[in-house]
């Protein structure tokens, strides 16, 4: 099978594609076709040795992928050969197939196709586990979304609205606020042509908001911080400005606020059972159209490269998906035959 390839710590223009082996079928995993997979911005930082887990040279990016199932290994209950589904790979998605644990896979709504779930589970279980599990979010309330025209900021914006909180979005450019407000956004700051202390304080009237949701990082979370109401949770997402900001204690002191890391991968992987509820949630949130992942770019497997760059350069409105030369079935095979 074709798989992108990382043999060096280095830039994404070192990636290439090769032919490998078929990844073997272990017991409680499931052998995946890939169909398409979502371009994310770790993917990048781990092709350039910067993101908090450091995968084995050499490996594969890509963290999630939508597909149909070729087989299921021993143990494995719920799913079958033939299905659609949408999985968490961490590592591995850029590539014709794909073997997951099976906790990390989920059948796919009828209505949904592989582009849409190819960037639906990580953008919206981050957020969804940020809001709901992490902060607490109550209706009523109002949360900074920074960033919030990228993949999972524009997921918090619909997730923070479907929870019945206070939407504010903030982005670098009018046109990515636009997009935000198309989401649900009740207000907006561009926060490279206005002062983003100033803007969400007379916003909130002085208060300050409740919940910050942070993929961003920089000079950014440093004046969100100083803008949390009391009592305020301040959510670490990422850091796609490449900036780890200093931490100011003694705004937590003075506002009782908490700042709270958020790394939705290894809660999905620790409290499996817990997170296929919020997926679930999610999923059915998606069949009665009240979900609408906006994919802004695609493009075909041996187009990776251009694609990655889209997301690390920040060009990117939405999901980038890659998409695989491949249809919706594939003729499965069972346990006994791929053992």
């Amino acid at each position: 099978m074709k798989a992108v390839i990382c043999d060096t710590i280095g830039s994404v223009d070192g990636l290439r594609i090769d032919e490998i082996e078929s990844p073997a079928l272990e017991r409680g995993h499931v052998l995946i076709r890939v169909g398409a997979c979502g371009v994310n911005f770790y993917d990048g930082l781990a092709v350039a040795g910067k993101y908090q887990t450091r995968p084995d040279l050499p490996f594969t990016p890509g963290g999630e992928i939508a597909g149909t199932v070729i087989a299921v290994g021993k143990g494995v209950f719920g799913l079958f050969a033939g299905q659609r589904v949408l999985a968490f790979t961490g590592f591995g998605g850029y590539a014709e197939e794909v073997a997951v644990p099976a906790a990390q896979v989920f059948g796919l709504p009828d209505s949904m196709t592989f582009r849409e779930a190819a960037g639906f589970l990580i953008a919206y279980a981050t957020s969804y586990h940020a809001l709901k599990d992490r902060a607490g979010l109550r209706s009523g309330q109002s949360v900074l979304v920074l960033g919030a025209a990228g993949g999972v900021g524009l997921a918090a914006v619909e997730i923070g609205k479907l929870m019945g909180a206070r939407v504010i979005a903030a982005a670098s450019t009018d046109e990515k606020l636009a997009l935000c407000r198309d989401y649900g956004a009740d207000e907006t700051v561009n926060y490279s042509t206005n002062d983003l202390k100033t803007e969400l304080m007379d916003l909130t009237e002085g208060r300050g908001v409740d919940v910050v949701y942070d993929p961003v990082g920089g000079e950014a979370s440093k004046a969100a911080l100083r803008c949390l109401s009391v009592g305020g949770r301040h959510l670490v997402i990422g850091f796609a400005s490449g900036d780890i900001p200093d931490l100011a204690f003694n705004q937590l002191l003075l506002k009782q606020i908490s700042v709270t890391g958020v790394l939705w991968g290894a809660f999905s992987r620790s409290e499996p059972q817990k997170n296929g509820e919020n997926i679930a949630e999610l999923l059915a949130w998606f069949s009665a159209g009240r979900l609408a992942p906006h994919i802004c770019e695609t493009y075909p497997f041996d187009a990776f490269g251009r694609a990655l760059s889209r997301v690390m350069n920040r060009d990117a409105k939405g999901k980038v998906v890659l998409e695989m030369d491949v249809v919706d079935t594939v003729e499965p095979i069972g346990w006994e035959a791929a053992k």
